[in-house]
């Protein structure tokens, strides 16, 4: 099973979960241990993982067909 199946068979939510759960643990640790060059790396990537999944979100073949169903509502 190629990894983007895997991503397209999770649900809405576990999605917006993978999507968001790197970022909060960054901030987390960056709480309990200050600031420090780790945790920068930690969060920029976590930053840039958010950013991905916002992105390639409209590619997903669920969100496709909903960009799909309600274009054809609109006409």
């Amino acid at each position: 099973m190629p990894l983007w199946d895997a991503f397209a068979a999770l649900g809405a939510y576990a999605r917006v979960t993978t999507a968001l759960a790197p970022f909060a643990l960054a901030m987390v640790l960056r709480a309990a241990f200050g600031r420090n060059r780790f945790i920068s790396w930690l969060i920029t990537i976590s930053t840039l993982w958010f950013l991905l999944n916002v992105l390639l979100a409209p590619y997903s073949p669920g969100m496709r067909e909903d960009l799909q169903s309600i274009k054809s509502l609109l006409q």
